[in-house]
């Protein structure tokens, strides 16, 4: 291999473990997945010129074949928009139109598809006319320079604007910097396939590099929200979050859902009758059975405080079928909780667990900035729900009327049975509570 090219290699190596690095950080993610894709063709893209289509050129001559020499640069352009697109719908629009900046993108994606396809049509063309003019200037100009050139440039200044539009939703800081360094670094990776030899190692490196800080940044901060994901969001909802990111995934928004609130009967007595090592264990056993109710029926925890708990179940992800979700997690939580308390509780000192279900329309988003987030809920349901698991006694679920409405058919709702009316703080009338049958 020519000396020359070393640098070309190192930039193609450098490409190839950025491309690696995303994978095997993120893999689970549609949107890591093509920003890898993305960088990997650009590593192989450099290097199957230098390692293949410079020697051949050399010794054979411009050929049929050299046309294929594109098809990684064409690939890399594609994924590169395709990346591009994906991240600007984890990012909500509110009331901005977006379909014009996608379909911006699109278009910028068919325009290097016509590139490829011209370049493997004209393959000498493509090296003498377009390539040998933009390494040496001196050389003599072709009017089918433009054949090749104007796609490419088109494609790059539409894949530029729908990126700046991107920014004018207002993005979070770490989202913002990630598209802001694609952007600057974009040009200076696609003009490393086309500037002179001495010169596209330094200027793909460079793009490479600006787009590395801005993509290091923003896993950084997604790696702080990955802590409150994992402790407060359903194994679901962190799916939909690295998807669509969190902005858009935990946008204020007003849903119907169902609330479970769980807590401990004769708590104040046990913690006040016992050491506080032993009030932590039992704590720690309760959360770990709470917790484990709630993400096999896709709950979402949103206060863990004390002795209470208390889970929304159809936010931020919707669900239809909220309220037998809700159930059944009340049962599973009544079963492990019973189960927890008895291991427990001793002839002086009893504990017991009671559970409060309540279904109605509730204004959910996260609140808070940088590493202090909240998940937050309001709603006359939240409340209710409260009020409902004080009231119950230990072993007992009490759901409100509207959950047992939204039970799916008779044979759920036959395991409700009428309980009282029950007069509850912050509910001007009476509230008919039903009682969930015993498994």
């Amino acid at each position: 291999m020519n000396p020359e090219y070393t640098p070309q290699i190192i930039v193609s190596l450098l490409a190839l473990g950025m491309a690696l690095s995303f994978i095997v950080a993120d893999r689970a993610s549609p949107i890591s997945r093509t920003l890898s894709a993305f960088l990997a063709c650009i590593g192989v893209s450099i290097a199957v010129n230098v390692l293949i289509g410079v020697p051949l050129r050399a010794r054979n001559g411009i050929s049929e074949w050299d046309g294929l020499f594109a098809l990684p640069e064409v690939l890399a352009f594609v994924l590169g928009y395709e990346w591009l697109l994906r991240v600007r719908r984890t990012i909500p629009a509110g009331n901005l139109r977006t379909r014009g900046a996608d379909n911006m993108l699109r278009l910028a994606q068919a325009l290097a598809i016509f590139y490829g396809v011209v370049s493997l049509l004209f393959p000498v063309l493509r090296v003498e006319h377009f390539f040998n003019y933009l390494r040496n200037p001196n050389e003599t100009f072709y009017v089918t320079f433009y054949l090749f050139a104007v796609p490419l440039a088109l494609s790059l200044l539409l894949g530029t604007a729908s990126g700046l539009l991107m920014l004018n939703r207002r993005p979070d800081r770490a989202e913002a910097l990630r598209g802001l360094a694609f952007l600057i670094g974009a040009p200076f990776m696609a003009s490393g396939l086309v500037l002179p030899v001495h010169m596209a190692a330094v200027s793909t490196a460079i793009g490479l590099l600006i787009f590395l800080v801005g993509a290091v940044q923003y896993h950084v901060t997604q790696g702080r929200r990955a802590q409150f994901m994992a402790r407060f969001l359903a194994p679901q909802v962190a799916k939909m979050v690295s998807e669509r990111g969190l902005k858009s995934a935990t946008e204020e928004q007003t849903l119907e859902i169902s609330v479970v609130c769980c807590d401990l009967r004769g708590f104040t007595a046990f913690s006040a009758g016992t050491s506080s090592k032993r009030v932590i264990q039992i704590l720690r056993e309760y959360y770990d059975a709470v917790g484990a109710a709630a993400a096999a029926f896709g709950g979402t925890i949103k206060d863990q405080a004390g002795d209470g708990v208390l889970i929304l179940v159809g936010a931020p992800l919707p669900m239809g079928d909220h309220a037998n979700r809700a159930v059944g997690m009340a049962k599973r939580i009544r079963l492990d909780g019973v189960a927890v308390t008895e291991r427990w509780s001793d002839s002086e000192l009893r504990l017991g667990v009671g559970v409060g279900v309540a279904s109605g329309y509730v204004t959910v988003g996260v609140i808070g900035a940088g590493s202090r987030l909240e998940y937050t809920a309001v709603g006359p349901a939240v409340n209710l729900s409260a009020r409902l698991c004080s009231e119950a006694v230990h072993g007992e679920i009490l759901v409100d009327p509207r959950t047992g409405e939204l039970l799916g058919d008779d044979s759920q709702r036959a395991q409700l049975r009428a309980g009282e009316e029950l007069r509850l703080k912050g509910f001007a009338s009476p509230v008919q509570s039903y009682v969930v049958a015993p498994a």
